[in-house]
């Protein structure tokens, strides 16, 4: 999916030319999209395809007058009633005339300026439009990562009382999340540490407090990602054994029900043999039955002073 769009008097509209002082949306574009876009404009191929590929690492470079800009950016997933975190690549390139994003979804950081939310925001200002991308991307990585511990709480929650591995699983989940998170974050952070000193994006002195505002963000994401990492390894490997001891408690309360409940069997047994038995009275069935209440009872008093119940 290709869209082009041009801040018009203060208004994103959506345009059908190439034009200067552009922004080009591409969504996992097809071959025919690429080539319309290299050969119109003269952009290397390679550069719009480099966010197709979910492996790609996190760089800045450039060739020919053209800045090509790949960072990690969050996705949400939904498995199984729970929100699932990853990341996929989105490249932005830098022309002479135009700005160019590619990326594999449209469910991404892209929709708030798709939809014009982003205050100051102008396709002919390019360098303030990539440290508004990037920002935004940061600050999405924070709130993603707030989610993600409430999340773990609410399992947390849920592993006091389980005897499944149901919550561990969730828990590992989010683990693996936070270790997607925290590489990504740490690749961006190198992308935009390079970005300080990069001559061929111009750095107009408006836009330097943005773009340390977009360095302290990251580096405030990565602090976030290794702290609830680190909090959620430990809480898996106490709730594993929390588990593990719910499971004996439930064990060691049937057992001790399946004492109690075994003597009545036990004493009936006797009175049913085949033989000559003492109490052959009217009243021998409520003696006995009264015999194995009072042995019962007893037997759980003892069970539940030795806190078996």
């Amino acid at each position: 999916m290709l869209k082009i769009y041009k801040t018009i008097d203060g208004e994103l509209i959506s345009v059908n030319s190439f034009e200067e002082g552009i922004w080009i949306d591409m969504v996992k574009p097809n071959a025919e999209e690429i080539n319309l876009v290299s050969q119109s404009l003269n952009i290397d191929p390679d550069y719009l395809r480099a966010a197709l590929d979910e492996e790609e690492r996190a760089r800045i470079e450039n060739d020919n007058g053209q800045t090509l800009i790949l960072v990690d950016i969050p996705i949400r997933e939904q498995e199984e009633k729970m929100n699932i975190y990853t990341t996929i690549p989105l490249a932005i390139i830098v022309a002479k005339h135009t700005i160019i994003t590619v990326c594999l979804r449209e469910d991404t950081i892209l929709e708030d300026f798709r939809k014009n939310r982003v205050k100051s925001f102008y396709t002919h200002y390019k360098t303030r439009f990539v440290l508004q991308i990037l920002y935004k991307n940061s600050t999405r990585f924070l709130q993603d990562l707030k989610a993600i511990d409430k999340t773990s709480n609410r399992i947390e929650q849920d592993l006091h009382k389980s005897m499944k591995n149901k919550e561990l699983i969730q828990m590992l989940k989010l683990e693996k999340s936070l270790v997607y998170f925290s590489t990504a974050l740490k690749s961006n952070e190198v992308v935009l540490e390079k970005l300080l000193k990069f001559e061929y994006i111009k750095n107009y002195p408006e836009d330097e407090e943005l773009l340390e505002d977009v360095i302290i963000e990251n580096k405030q994401a990565i602090e976030m990602a290794n702290i609830y990492s680190s909090i959620l390894s430990g809480t898996m490997d106490a709730f594993a054994s929390v588990i593990s001891n719910n499971l004996n408690i439930v064990m060691k309360f049937l057992t001790s029900v399946t004492i109690v409940m075994a003597i009545p069997t036990m004493i009936a047994s006797f009175f049913g043999m085949n033989v000559n038995m003492p109490l052959s009275h009217p009243a021998s069935f409520w003696i006995i039955m009264g015999i194995s209440l009072v042995t019962s009872l007893a037997t759980g008093v003892v069970l539940y002073r030795k806190k078996m119940f």
